[in-house]
């Protein structure tokens, strides 16, 4: 299917690996220019090379962390005009309710929901004068079932999930779709931190911790970085001009839930 995307131009955020690259990848694919950020300068300019190499588009890279005003700055004039923006952060670390204090949560919060929220203001004026634009928020399945040790991830998402219902809705009439993206567990970094906790806290291997969250996930299996990447072009097409507002759970069916 062509995604009818080929020459706009997007900035995906933490883009240097896991699902950030998978969505640079796919939109790349689809002859998509991109901006790239994430925290590692030097997996960063090896991400951009790659895509350069294997889709021939033009990849500009901004390192720093984006959750930072500073380097918002910097990205957002390094996309200035960009049709396509996907926010994405590494998660707040996992712990207990009684763990936290207000510093933890204000971190939690710049990163996973002041963040995509700045980028989102900074980005989609412009792409509503213009007439299109698109915006995928990769957030978490913890916004459709809390997680008990996510729970810094669980309130900083759901946060930025209730800006978005309410803003995706009074931007569509100029023809900007916002939409979030939930992953469950896919097979990133992330998923072999969770692992190790797993591991050391039950003095098993990793090797077992894995099968036995993947026991839990009727598809049988982690997700790949390739497949999340697909959905997200496809948000980003101009085939999903209808899809306003929405939550999209890419977890393998573990999430048991009716709607």
């Amino acid at each position: 299917m062509d995604m009818g995307i080929k020459g706009k131009r997007a900035l995906v955020c933490a883009s240097s690996k896991g699902l950030g690259r998978g969505c640079a990848e796919a939109l790349a694919a689809e002859g998509v220019d991109l901006v790239l950020n994430a925290r590692g300068a030097d997996a960063l300019e090896a991400t951009a090379k790659d895509i350069r190499d294997t889709y021939g588009v033009d990849v500009v890279t901004v390192a720093g962390d984006i959750s930072t005003p500073e380097v918002q700055t910097k990205v957002l004039e390094a996309a200035e005009g960009a049709d396509i923006l996907v926010t994405n952060a590494g998660g707040p670390p996992p712990g207990t309710w009684s763990d936290w204090n207000r510093d933890d949560f204000i971190a939690a919060l710049d990163a996973n929901m002041l963040t995509p929220i700045a980028l989102i203001q900074g980005l989609v004026p412009a792409m509503m004068e213009r007439g299109w634009g698109r915006v995928v928020n990769i957030t978490s399945g913890s916004v459709k079932a809390p997680i008990p040790v996510l729970g810094l991830s669980n309130t900083a998402r759901t946060g930025l999930t209730g800006f978005v219902a309410g803003t995706a809705r009074q931007v569509a009439g100029s023809g900007v779709t916002i939409n979030n993206l939930l992953p469950g567990i896919h097979a990133t970094d992330r998923a072999q931190s969770l692992d190790k906790g797993v591991s050391d806290a039950q003095g098993i291997s990793m090797e077992q911790a894995k099968i036995n969250r993947e026991s839990t996930i009727p598809a049988g299996r982690y997700g790949t970085a390739e497949e999340f990447g697909s959905a997200c072009a496809f948000l980003c097409s101009d085939k999903a001009g209808f899809i306003v507002g929405q939550n999209l759970l890419l977890d393998g069916g573990a999430i048991n839930a009716t709607i």
